[in-house]
């Protein structure tokens, strides 16, 4: 019998640069979601940057999705599974990438969670506090995408519109 993955979705990035905040804002969002449906197995985090501490804070978790503004030349949001990769230490580090705080995770705790990246496109970084409108419009075409994922693997299949449950999106 299939059973509910343990979900952790961690965005991050900076509030007050405008869509730098597309991580924070669409943990807000699913928060609210996981709330709605009541799910236990599902938890959201955020921060500024990631950092080497993190790695043990997602070794408690099956699935692990981290969510960050992206300068990419991606359409609206672009999601990839994330591999662990060992980087140079530098000792003035303060910001590291998930594929590194993964890295940590299976080497200090010997846990690998399954990991994602979901980069949303952003489009100006400025110092200002505010999404932009196109950002606020990959913002909501990520969130439905990621809610999609959520779902399946919090096994939720009532009261989802059937062309959630029929892959046709």
């Amino acid at each position: 019998m299939e059973k509910k993955k343990r979900v952790l979705v961690y965005g991050y990035g900076n509030p007050g640069r405008q869509d730098d905040a597309l991580g924070n804002e669409m943990v807000e969002k699913v928060q609210d979601w996981i709330e709605k449906h009541k799910l236990e197995c599902m938890s959201t985090d955020s921060n500024y940057q990631l950092n080497i501490e993190d790695a043990e804070k997602i070794s408690q978790w099956e699935i692990v999705v981290f969510v960050d503004a992206s300068q990419e030349g991606i359409h609206e949001y672009k999601f990839s599974k994330l591999e662990p990769v060992e980087e140079k230490i530098e000792f003035t580090m303060h910001a590291v990438s998930p594929s590194y705080v993964l890295h940590l995770c299976n080497k200090l705790y010997s846990k690998q969670p399954e990991a994602y990246v979901l980069g949303i496109k952003g489009y100006d970084f400025e110092l200002k506090e505010g999404l932009t409108d196109n950002a606020k419009l990959n913002l909501e075409q990520a969130y439905q995408f990621l809610t999609r994922q959520l779902a399946g693997w919090a096994l939720i299949k009532k009261n989802l519109p059937i062309s959630m449950l029929d892959g046709k999106y």
